[in-house]
């Protein structure tokens, strides 16, 4: 008795042999000469009239072959597919963890479903964002989120001077240049918050999709392995259908 798992090796060349099958027999059907044959002979009024050779045409397709053609190929892929089926559901398969159960008796139809969700999952997860590497976070607990320690720095505004280039006599006034100057007249102390994640955090989370990916993709082998429910569903339609 085949197990599943050589069911679903088989499968999509069983379907593409039904498919092409079918198209075949579309096309055989659709060329009304191969279906049509004739045979006339010729016969002069007297014995000295032209005497003409036979002519024949032979029929090339019979729909009723054809029907059973199409029969044969889809009885094979009305088997396999009912045999994939019927054991679908009943191979289950737990899901362990580091030798733990995490999930019992899963349907491997679910598993599947699970195997393409954690591939999104861990799509989603590579791309959390992160803290920034160069700055030491905190969490804090009030805020709820990181927080960088405070950092002083210093606000100046620009105040301008006079410098004397030459004081004034009774002859000339004085010669004064005018510039700037940064005055501190303030200070800033900043402390950055972030609800991003650290990087081991991440790497921790992508770690825990990846044990359960492989543990679901075992949990499917393992199913995959039950012993096929066979299932003589195509003789049966065909039998009804083109009997």
């Amino acid at each position: 008795m085949a197990k599943l798992n050589q069911i679903l090796a088989v499968e999509k060349g069983v379907k593409a042999g039904g498919q092409r099958a079918v198209t075949d027999a579309y096309h055989a059907i659709q060329k009304a000469p191969l279906l049509s044959g004739l045979s006339r002979t010729y016969q002069p009024i007297d014995d000295e009239g032209e005497q003409l050779p036979p002519e024949s045409t032979r029929v090339q397709v019979k729909a009723e072959d054809v029907l059973a053609d199409v029969a044969k190929a889809l009885t094979r892929l009305f088997d396999v597919t009912a045999a994939k089926d019927w054991t679908n559901t009943v191979a289950r398969s737990d899901v362990v963890v580091d030798g733990q159960t995490l999930l019992r008796d899963v349907p491997v139809t679910y598993l599947l479903f699970l195997e393409k969700q954690l591939v999104d999952l861990h799509t989603f997860v590579a791309k959390l964002p992160t803290l920034d590497p160069a700055e030491t976070w905190t969490f804090d607990d009030n805020a709820e989120t990181w927080r960088t320690e405070p950092v002083k720095t210093t606000r100046t505004k620009k105040v301008p001077r006079n410098h004397v280039l030459a004081e004034a006599t009774d002859k000339h006034p004085a010669q004064v240049q005018v510039f700037t100057e940064d005055v501190v007249v303030g200070y800033w102390t900043k402390t950055a918050f972030s609800g991003a994640l650290p990087a081991r955090r991440v790497n921790e989370l992508l770690a825990r999709v990846q044990k359960l990916q492989d543990a679901v993709k075992y949990a499917r082998e393992e199913a995959n392995g039950t012993e096929a429910e066979e299932r003589e569903i195509g003789a049966a339609v065909f039998r009804y259908l083109f009997a």
